[in-house]
């Protein structure tokens, strides 16, 4: 772990604990800083807060006292769910107090040169493949940040014969000064998380902080069909490396029909990838490029894509039963996701969706209902998507009470070739804690149901 002599005998608040904010106070405190921890869960009910007191931190629990920053803190790691509004983060910015976020701490620490994907749909997988792709060469890759795995606590053990592959979110790229990826990664951009960043612009400029910091002796991979992803790379001083998923070009990473070619030459046939849909061919030349400039052999990288399935809860394939095929999409918490999914099947589709009602519209999935022979749906977003199901001329919509009754049902209005899958297009936190605990329930129920 690299030392920072600036943060040495400095008083440092770190604002919101989970894991992120743990690892990064436990590291700040061993790096020899004053750490203060300050958290709204209260104190009796936090674990976190409690395990920091014993190592001897500071620590306020239960709420932010307007007085807070009046102890004369030098720098601000916050979680990155807290939004800029906050009281104390607002007054911290106003009186010129550094404000990151945990991944600009694990940069800073990292002995290991760091790859970071971002974007707004494909992080996941990408970051997967990647770290699949390095590990099957034998790179010695670490996987981390938005995906799980807290940054700043990988980044304290990774030496330099390791590389961190680092999923990473538009609020923790918010929080970041001197970020500078080997290799950065930006999928795609498309609106999203504007209840947090309040403008389109706010957000991808936060996005562009990936590669903001990077020189020529950096490589940044992109989509190169996107024009607003193009205007941001054509700022970007790293040795650029686009990607094409519609047609073979000289430069960058390109598939047609058949084939997948690096600067216009020839890799290998598509019909070896595994993954589905033209969402996952835009995944799949990102990691792969990445894995190129890594120096991962071809056959590596082949050994991979031949074999990888997904990720679980993205278009996750769980199993096949009488001649239907059951997909785990609980990830896709807004019709962005959902439309990828959509997207991904040329069969019949019976989809279940639900959950939170965000207010957001279901419009951008209508080119995509051709396919889909019902709807099931659950959750507090049921009236809208009877509505939107019926208006939309799906031949089949019907409201249940909850995921077993909608998969249940699924099962029973499915036809041999079918895929049954759940996508619900909303977040999980009216029946759920997380998406992951909605598609594992998913899971579970397929695997009874076919087995029944």
């Amino acid at each position: 772990m690299n030392q920072l002599p600036f943060v040495y005998h400095k008083k440092i608040l770190v604002l919101g604990l989970a894991k992120s904010g743990t690892a990064a106070a436990e590291i700040l405190h061993d790096l020899g800083a004053f750490v203060t921890v300050n958290d709204s869960k209260p104190f009796e009910q936090n674990e976190n807060a409690q395990y920091l007191l014993s190592k001897g931190l500071t620590v306020i629990c239960g709420s932010h006292p307007e007085d807070l920053l009046d102890e004369g803190f030098s720098l601000i790691v916050k979680n990155p769910g807290i939004p800029y509004t906050n009281s104390v983060v607002a007054e911290a910015i106003k009186r010129n107090i550094p404000v990151w976020t945990e991944v600009e701490l694990a940069y800073r620490i990292s002995e290991a040169p760091i790859i970071g994907i971002t974007g707004s749909n494909g992080k996941t997988t990408t970051t997967t493949l990647i770290y699949e792709m390095l590990a099957h060469a034998h790179k010695q890759p670490l996987i981390a940040g938005n995906i799980g795995t807290v940054a700043s606590g990988v980044a304290k053990t990774a030496t330099k014969e390791n590389y961190i592959v680092m999923e990473l979110s538009s609020f923790q790229l918010m929080g970041t000064e001197l970020l500078k990826p080997k290799i950065a990664v930006l999928m795609n951009l498309y609106e999203a998380h504007l209840d947090y960043h309040k403008t389109y612009k706010e957000y991808t400029d936060a996005k562009f902080n990936i590669t903001k910091k990077q020189d020529d002796s950096d490589w940044f991979v992109y989509n190169g069909e996107q024009k607003i992803v193009k205007d941001y790379a054509e700022k970007s001083l790293a040795q650029k490396v686009p990607f094409y998923v519609s047609k073979k070009t000289t430069e960058g990473i390109s598939a047609d029909d058949q084939y997948i070619y690096w600067n216009g030459v020839e890799l290998f046939e598509r019909s070896i990838i595994a993954l589905r849909g033209k969402h996952n061919l835009e995944n799949v030349l990102a990691a792969t490029a990445t894995a190129i400039l890594l120096d991962c052999s071809l056959e590596s990288i082949k050994a991979v894509l031949q074999s990888f399935q997904g990720v679980k809860h993205r278009t996750q394939f769980v199993l096949e039963s009488n001649g239907r095929k059951y997909y785990n999409d609980s990830k896709a918490t807004n019709t962005l996701a959902t439309k990828s999914a959509l997207a991904g099947f040329t069969e019949p589709v019976v989809w279940i969706a639900g959950g939170v009602d965000r207010g957001h519209s279901f419009d951008e999935l209508i080119p995509y209902l051709p396919n889909v022979r019902a709807l099931v749906h659950f959750g507090e977003t049921s009236e809208r998507l009877q509505k939107f199901g019926e208006e939309n001329n799906i031949p089949f919509v019907k409201k249940v009470s909850n995921l077993k009754d909608a998969t249940s049902l699924a099962v029973e209005v499915s036809q041999k070739g079918d895929v049954v899958l759940l996508s619900p297009a909303c977040a999980s936190w009216d029946q759920y804690e997380s998406f992951e605990l909605r598609g594992d329930e998913f899971i579970e129920i397929v695997k009874a149901l076919s087995t029944s």
